[in-house]
């Protein structure tokens, strides 16, 4: 799913207070944390990632993989944090 500029928009207003749920560290994106990463997204639909000081990948890339690994999409990159959206089977989130 792609987000337009106007639900990127939205969706960072709403994630800019959110605590990261996932954290990222030396091993990258391996089972655990696409496990995790799904649970959440499917309980919260809008989730923050922190990526850890030992992670050896690019954020942009971890972000990518990741969104494509979950079927989600990316709604923001910013320092070490990512922003993730995928919209569950009960919908919370109504995109503008």
């Amino acid at each position: 799913m792609s987000l337009t500029g106007k639900q990127a928009r939205y969706l960072r207003g709403l994630g800019h207070h959110l605590k990261p749920v996932v954290m990222i560290g030396k091993e990258e994106v391996n089972a655990a944390v696409i496990a995790a990463t799904d649970e959440a997204l499917e309980i919260h639909e809008l989730i923050k990632i922190k990526l850890q000081e030992g992670c050896p990948g690019d954020r942009k890339s971890v972000a990518a993989e990741l969104a494509k690994v979950t079927k989600s999409s990316v709604a923001q990159v910013l320092g070490k944090n990512i922003l993730l959206y995928r919209m569950s089977q009960e919908k919370k989130i109504t995109l503008p």
